[in-house]
């Protein structure tokens, strides 16, 4: 079985999509997935402040999910934030 590819809206790397982020919006806001569960279109990116800040200042997020309007991604921020605390690597 192979493993899906997703490239990275942030750093634009293609790679395992294991090895990413899912983030998807509800209301306008753009959420993590890290189970891949959440109904609805999803952008990639590595769970990195580095990929994410990229994504940020090219407005990736909101061309890979196609939304309209303000995207609110604080919780997204927050949440790559206490990921890449837990990782010493990081």
């Amino acid at each position: 079985m192979s493993n899906p590819q997703r490239t990275c809206v942030g750093c634009r790397e293609r790679t395992s999509a294991a090895d990413l982020l899912r983030v998807v919006v509800v209301e306008g806001v753009a959420v993590p997935d890290p189970r891949r569960r959440l109904p609805g279109r999803g952008a990639s990116v590595h769970p990195d402040v580095e990929c994410l800040t990229l994504a940020l200042r090219r407005r990736a997020f909101v061309r890979a999910l196609r939304t309209t309007g303000p995207l609110d991604t604080t919780g997204l921020e927050e949440f790559v934030l206490r990921q890449g605390e837990g990782n010493p690597a990081g």
